[in-house]
């Protein structure tokens, strides 16, 4: 059920990313308004970067998990043990990467 919930948050988290992209990139270039700079600096905070790379790295294990059941229906039955792989693939991805963001978010880059 986890990943269930977990899987949707992450297809609405990558549709909130790319609007608030789209409007920050429409605002900027039709008006040069402020709304543009303030949705950037949004959007391009560490804070906000490590929800989005949860989510949108979640769902894309997560989808191809999916596929492989899909493909193979044979595997339904080691769906707890393919879950579990699931997240021994995430977890280190999501680290290494949080671990990146926090590094250059220190380091002023």
């Amino acid at each position: 059920m986890l990943a269930w919930v977990l899987h949707r948050i992450g297809g609405v988290a990558m549709v909130v990313l790319v609007g608030m992209h789209a409007l920050a990139s429409f605002s900027m270039q039709q008006f040069g308004s402020d709304l543009g700079t303030a949705i950037n600096t949004v959007y391009e905070s560490p804070y906000f970067q490590v929800f989005v790379v949860f989510f949108v790295l979640f769902h894309a294990i997560n989808g191809l998990r999916i596929i492989v059941l899909d493909v193979w229906p044979k595997l339904l039955e080691y769906q707890r043990e393919i879950t579990w792989l699931q997240w021994l693939i995430f977890v280190p991805i999501y680290g290494l990467t949080v671990f990146i963001l926090i590094q250059r978010t220190l380091s002023g880059e």
